[in-house]
This record gives C-alpha cells, structure tokens and sequence, in this order.
C-alpha cells in the first residue's frame, strides 16, 4: 500500500466491492483499490463520505487526511488497531530507559544533518560542514546542533534571505504542506508499528498529539526539502498552492530513499523505521534504521563544459 490518493474537487466518496469510489459532478466515478492506497488526502469542503468507506480505509490501514480552508492538512485519521502486538510494544515505549531515549534522538538528528548536507552537497557543491556536525552530535544533542545545523542550512538551500517560519513568504508553504503529508505518513507508520504516536522521544513535552511521528520524521524532512528546492527552480515556489504543486509535493512518499542497503519508496522506509523504533523499545538497545545515502535527493546540477560562454547574470 503505497498509493496517495488526493481529492481536490467536490465529490461524494463511497464504497463498492471494496474499491474507493469517486462520484463526481460530472458524472464520471473513477474507482481505487482500498488495499492499494496509503493515504487519502481530502481537501475540498464539498466532499461527502459513507460510514462504510470511512471504516474500509480504516481497516485497511489507510491514513485519511483531511485539509481546512488555507488547503494545510488540519487533521488525520488514523487505524484504531493497527497492529496485534500493539499493547506489548506500547508498554515497552513507555518503559523505555532515558539513555536509549536519548541515543535514538541523536541518531536521528545526526541523520537528519547528513542527509541535509548531501542536499546542499547536491545543490551547491558543499555541504557547509553539515557533515562534520553530524559526527558530533551527543547523546540527546545537548548542544542544539540540529538547530545550529538548520541556521547553515537554509540560507545556502534557499537564498540568503529565506527564513524558515510557518507563517512565512514562498517557499514556506510549499514546505508546510511537504511536511504536513509527511507527517500524516510517518504517524501511520508509527501506529501501524503499534507504538503510541503521543509519547515521543525529543519532542514528548511539547504537547504533540503526534510527537513519536515529528521525532522518526526529522531524518525525512531533507527529501521533503529537495522537491521544493527544484520546485523553487522550476519557478512554482510562488503562487497558489494548486493541483499541480500539491501533486509535486505528494509523490515525495514515493521517492526511492536508501536504506538497509537498497532503495525503496519513502513510504516503505517510513515503515522500516518505525518498525526499528519498535524492536529498539522492545529489546532495550539501538535498532533504528534511518535513511542511509543520499539516494533520493535531487541529482547535482551539471557541471558547464569548459570553454562554454559563461551565463550571463
């Protein structure tokens, strides 16, 4: 189940023979297997569902995400009993010692730092010492390099005068709803691997209702953030969040990362990780298994032949 449904127009969703149907006002009704699908995102507020669909999607493990006014996702539905060991591995998260809290987090921000200075490596030739950083993160990054990490990062990424804020000019939308869906995917990794999306390892004081999700998603955030820097190239940073630019940042979770040694779609890998997260509670000791390479991420820009004209500025 990797396929990421989206409905942008009004529509009336039901069921039929275990297939998604999309009645829409044209008439025309596409129909999607339930088993094939991994999220649904709905963002129009003239779609109506049945109960019958809403609880097929469900039992399928099927995410369903469900977008406001400003078009940002403003709320998931998620598998109530997503996996048969639930109970067990949930009390082994709650029991988790604080140093092996602390060493998953800095595994995963370490990660997160390698991976965003391959994208700069890609982007622009140098990693800005991202790389170099990542080896000196501590158990629990008591120094705050994730975020010294990010004050390099985004300026090098994006323009010097970028600033990453919610609220924020172009690109920042772009990224909001690259996120957004990220998020939504990593919390049906994390339920479907029967761990408590609530109780998370760095971000478990922040009153998250998905804070297990916003820690595993952090090493994942770089591949969000390499689509909208060729967005940004292509010239779609500015303008209205529309089909074409949300269907950009959609196929993120299809992207082949690298992990355990192959390439596989991040949808998949979302799922490995969290599996890993599970098995490290359960067994008491570092299991966690992040993105290890930087396969995924943009290609670097050609270099010009030599003795090309140069561009002029």
């Amino acid at each position: 189940m990797t396929r990421t449904v989206e409905i942008s127009s009004p529509a009336r969703l039901s069921l039929r023979h275990r297939q998604l149907v999309v009645a829409r006002e044209d008439g025309s009704a596409p129909t999607v297997p339930v088993e094939d699908m991994a999220l649904l995102v709905v963002d129009n507020p003239q779609v109506t569902y049945t109960h019958a669909l809403l609880a097929a999607l469900a039992e399928a493990k099927v995410a369903t995400v469900l977008c406001g006014p400003d078009h940002m996702p403003a709320g998931v539905v998620l598998p109530y009993a997503a996996n048969a060991l639930a109970g067990e591995r949930q009390r082994a998260q709650l029991a988790c010692p604080r140093p092996l809290a602390k060493r998953l987090w800095q595994a995963i921000v370490a990660c997160k730092l390698r991976r965003q200075g391959d994208l700069l490596r890609r982007a622009t030739g140098q990693d800005a010492g991202l790389d170099a950083m990542a080896g000196r993160v501590r158990s629990g990054d008591p120094e705050n390099l994730e975020a010294q990490g990010a004050q390099r990062y985004w300026p090098r990424l994006l323009g010097p005068a970028f600033r990453r804020d919610r609220a924020g000019v172009a690109p920042n939308p772009l990224l909001n709803y690259g996120y957004a869906v990220l998020r939504a995917a990593t919390a049906r990794a994390v339920v479907g691997a029967g761990l408590l999306a609530g109780v998370g390892l760095f971000h478990a004081n922040r009153g998250d209702a998905f804070a297990l999700a916003s820690d595993l998603m952090e090493p994942f955030r770089p591949f969000v953030d390499g689509v909208v820097w060729e967005m940004a190239g292509a010239g779609l940073a500015e303008g209205e969040l529309d089909r074409t630019r949300k269907a950009h940042l959609l196929g993120v979770l299809n992207i082949a990362v690298g992990m355990d040694g192959q390439a596989m779609p991040l949808g998949l890998a979302l799922h490995r990780s969290a599996a890993s997260l599970a098995a490290s509670f359960g067994g008491r000791r570092m299991l966690l298994r992040l993105p290890e390479d930087p396969t995924g991420l943009p290609e670097p820009a050609e270099e010009p032949d030599e003795g090309a004209a140069p561009t002029p500025s």
